[in-house]
């Protein structure tokens, strides 16, 4: 795993090389090797192991998605701010299916960084926000929640989690104890206490 200092610099030298190339009348060797800096100042912005994680994610891979999340050591040095907003969204959305007290503690701290970081586009906003709301309504923390499910509703542009959102505001209304159960044995499918 570069950092990104090491990513800016071999990219700068990889463009210098490469205009020396093609001054020196290499001009195949030049472009091929200004591609490749160009290649390598791409990961910069946009990170190789966040990438193959949301394409592990979409597949429903939890466990690949989570291994290759795992390969950034060092999020605050080798990530720019808008890839750590997204690595602790991926970690949020990791944690928030292992469905275990910790597990969602640390979801919830991961969607809140998330969310105070910034994430860049308004559905993914919207997501941390009702996945957060899920979270806090588990816990019992309803005006939170509320809150949060207000401002999902406004960000979700597209009308692509209305259903979602509609579904927990239904469960708001249950009471608590019936509401954590729900949560606990993964929406009500199981043994009842």
């Amino acid at each position: 795993m570069l950092s990104k200092i090491i990513r800016i610099g071999l990219s700068v030298l990889l463009f210098a090389f490469g205009i020396y190339l093609i001054v020196d009348r290499e001009i195949g060797n030049g472009i091929m090797v200004i591609l490749l800096g160009g290649i390598i100042l791409f990961t910069y912005f946009r990170n190789e192991m966040i990438l193959l994680a949301f394409w592990y994610l979409r597949k429903q891979d939890f466990v690949k998605t989570e291994k290759f999340l795992g390969y950034i050591k060092n999020p605050d040095a080798s990530l720019i701010k808008s890839q750590r907003a997204y690595y602790a969204y991926l970690m949020g959305l990791i944690n928030s299916q292992k469905q275990t007290g910790k597990a969602m503690n640390e979801a919830e701290k991961n969607f809140k960084k998330a969310l105070d970081i910034g994430l860049n586009m308004d559905h993914d906003k919207a997501m941390a926000n009702l996945q957060l709301a899920a979270l806090l309504m588990a816990k019992g923390r309803k005006q939170e929640a509320q809150k949060l499910l207000t401002a999902a509703k406004k960000l979700d542009k597209t009308k692509m989690l209305t259903d979602q959102i509609k579904m927990l505001q239904g469960q708001m209304k249950m009471p608590v104890q019936k509401n954590m159960d729900h949560f606990r044995m993964g929406g009500g499918k199981g043994r009842r206490r």
